[in-house]
């Protein structure tokens, strides 16, 4: 059995191989801002796409991306605009969240696009 840092990084593996499938160009994996990580930064068409990846067991208890809570979105813009600032890049921004559900038998993966806004 896997321990929690090993399923998140093969969650983050196959999040990674969804979103080139689907022509996503992969910028950064774990890029880290003082304490704070971003799982991957990727560029789709001109907008440069924010993803939390979320991975479980078992989705038995409560949905993957109910972890991704005011507090952990607040997390995210502010590595968000650190990287923007440190890239000196341009253009729009997105949040999504993939939850990946990794089983006995497979897994199972869901793509949130704009999944919150950096309105906060």
């Amino acid at each position: 059995m896997q321990n929690h840092i090993e399923l998140g990084k093969a969650g983050e593996m196959i999040a990674i191989g969804h979103l080139e499938a689907q022509g996503y160009r992969i910028l950064e994996k774990n890029w880290r801002w003082g304490r704070n990580e971003i799982d991957i930064i990727a560029q789709h068409d001109a907008i440069t796409v924010i993803v939390e990846v979320k991975t479980r067991r078992s989705n038995q208890f409560c949905e993957p991306e109910s972890a991704v809570m005011k507090g952990k979105q607040r997390i995210l813009i502010n590595a968000a605009n650190a990287w923007v600032r440190y890239r000196k890049s341009t253009g729009e921004v997105r949040f999504d969240v993939i939850t990946v559900v990794i089983g006995t038998r497979g897994h199972a993966l869901n793509h949130i696009v704009d999944a919150f806004y950096a309105t906060m």
